[in-house]
């Protein structure tokens, strides 16, 4: 399902309650928002813990940092 929300003059937007009912999303939660070419991905911020482990398995070595980039 589709919904709107205005963007107030403190650039600030409404979620719809029927969007906070159906995702548990609660006052003061914290989102993050991430930029997708003309819109913006809202998700929870996840917890540290749920972070945990989540690179088990990368490779260590190939990696590049900021003193390879041009």
């Amino acid at each position: 399902m589709s919904y709107t929300a205005t963007l107030s003059s403190k650039f600030q937007l409404s979620i719809p309650k029927a969007v906070r009912d159906e995702l548990h999303w609660e006052a003061g939660q914290e989102f993050v928002l991430i930029t997708k070419h003309q819109g913006v991905l809202v998700m929870p911020a996840p917890e540290v813990t749920e972070l945990a482990g989540i690179a088990k398995g990368a490779r260590r070595d190939g990696h590049r940092d900021r003193n390879d980039r041009n």
